[in-house]
């Protein structure tokens, strides 16, 4: 019996150079063309990104196309953790085939496990970034709530700042040329240094301020 590929463990080798030139050939040709000409996407902020390779880039979630759009906005490699179906047979091949070659790896969203710590420990052994999309599953409701804490909690232990993404203005995929209108704002790090509500309170503020979604933290925090 075949044994069972482990999408959950990455190493260094894995973000070598090949799959950097493939991530950023993928980047520049597909990515760069059909955001420009199917979403007309824009982008500002890029000027706030630390010149640091230790970053995790945590963006609002709103759809599928969102991982290709940060690393657009970002202009740099990043892998970024992704649900374990993704991975399974029964997902679209060439989706699963994307999302494993440009480097994501699977992650147990209810438990995190040893193998993705020891993956994003290699992950900043290099000179690639760590994608987080802290509501952890698309949401369609412009409200940001019941976020995950769990980047913060790998922002403190790989001392790596905090870098936020909003995606406003998508309302389904695009059928036709020039047919939706895009913005991705990349915000001001916020450093892993700061106490755990004030990271998660700061990026919902910046999220909210570029997206014009509801922030509803501040609210459960208080509940809370």
């Amino acid at each position: 019996m075949e044994k069972e590929k482990n999408y959950s463990r990455r190493t260094e080798k894995d973000y070598g150079f090949l799959r950097i030139l493939f991530y950023k050939a993928f980047v520049a040709i597909v990515v760069q063309v059909v955001t420009k000409f199917m979403y007309n996407v824009k982008i500002y902020g890029k000027e706030n990104i630390p010149k640091s390779s230790r970053l995790i880039f945590a963006g609002n979630h709103v759809s599928y196309i969102d991982p290709p759009l940060v690393s657009l906005a970002a202009g740099k490699c990043i892998a970024y953790m992704a649900k374990q179906e993704l991975f399974q047979k029964e997902t679209n091949p060439v989706l699963r085939f994307l999302v494993h070659t440009l480097g994501a790896f699977a992650v147990n969203r209810e438990k995190p496990e040893l193998a993705t710590f020891k993956t994003i420990k290699s992950i900043f052994n290099t000179t690639w970034s760590l994608g987080i999309f802290p509501q952890g599953k698309i949401v369609h409701e412009p409200v940001i709530s019941d976020i995950h804490k769990g980047f913060i909690m790998f922002a403190k232990k790989f001392k790596a700042d905090i870098v936020p993404v909003g995606i406003k203005g998508f309302d389904g995929y695009a059928k036709k040329l020039f047919e939706k209108h895009i913005t991705v704002t990349v915000g001001k790090p916020i450093s892993y240094t700061l106490p755990e509500d004030e990271i998660v309170k700061e990026w919902a503020r910046q999220i909210c301020e570029y997206t014009q979604f509801e922030n509803r933290i501040e609210k459960e925090c208080v509940i809370k």
